[in-house]
């Protein structure tokens, strides 16, 4: 099979790597790769050919209109280039919970990433995943106040990369689910608790205040927005936060 990836970071470059040591065709594209999806630059001669396309493209702005705008016009991008060249799988990675918080630009904009590609011609898969232990860090730097973490005790329920990669593989791989399918590490901890369990193992000496009003990159949360589903059935990753310390810290 042939498979084009938008996005080379974390999770792409990952994916990329395990689909073609499995003997895929495999071209994971970005903007050095002359790939612009906000214009459609370069998406056409890219996707041609291809089966399944994976968009794990993001935003570099987080701004509330910038961001909007970014997945609008990329997804729009990607979608009809895909329909020109019959690609048979469009796949995004998106957020648990984006549809909860609806406080937050950044979820809007994935919410409006998910409906053009459930109205868009190309069969699809949606795979929402909780946050990746590789943020916590990002999460605490966001919070600090004066030298000070300020973390709210709302859970998440957080993930390894590379146990998303491993799911994410399964699911290009697969027929098209024309749905939407969650996965989630196995432990809901608070974020507080995350980023206090994150210096003990690096020896940041930044203290964490419990603070419910922290909030989360704009939203005020609660313990359900950032958890799986309740009845979603949601895929649960092996691999907890204290093996993923102890392999990564």
């Amino acid at each position: 099979m042939k498979f084009v990836i938008f996005g080379t970071g974390l999770i792409g470059s990952q994916v990329a790597s395990k689909l073609g040591e499995a003997g895929h065709d495999v071209a994971a594209l970005g903007r050095r790769s002359g790939i612009d999806t906000t214009t459609g630059i370069g998406i056409a001669e890219a996707v041609e050919g291809a089966d399944v396309v994976v968009d794990l493209t993001n935003s570099p702005s987080w701004e509330d209109d910038a961001v909007l705008s970014f997945f609008r016009e990329s997804t729009s991008h990607i979608l009809a280039a895909e329909e020109d060249a019959g690609v048979r799988h469009h796949v995004i990675l998106s957020i648990v919970g984006a549809d909860r918080l609806p406080d937050s630009g950044y979820m809007r904009a994935k919410v409006a990433q998910e409906d053009l590609v459930k109205a868009g011609p190309i069969p699809y898969s949606i795979v929402r995943s909780t946050q990746f232990f590789e943020f916590i860090a990002g999460i605490a730097d966001a919070g600090t106040v004066d030298g000070a973490v300020h973390a709210t005790e709302a859970r998440l329920q957080p993930i390894a990369s590379q146990d998303v990669v491993a799911h994410l593989a399964e699911i290009v791989t697969g027929a098209p689910l024309n749905g939407t399918t969650e996965i989630a590490g196995p432990e809901p901890l608070g974020i507080d608790e995350l980023v206090r369990r994150l210096f003990a193992a690096t020896g940041d000496k930044r203290t964490v205040t419990t603070d419910p009003d922290a909030g989360y990159f704009g939203a005020r949360l609660d313990d359900s927005e950032l958890t799986p589903t309740p009845g979603a059935n949601a895929w649960i990753a092996p691999t907890t936060l204290e093996q993923w310390l102890q392999e990564h810290v």
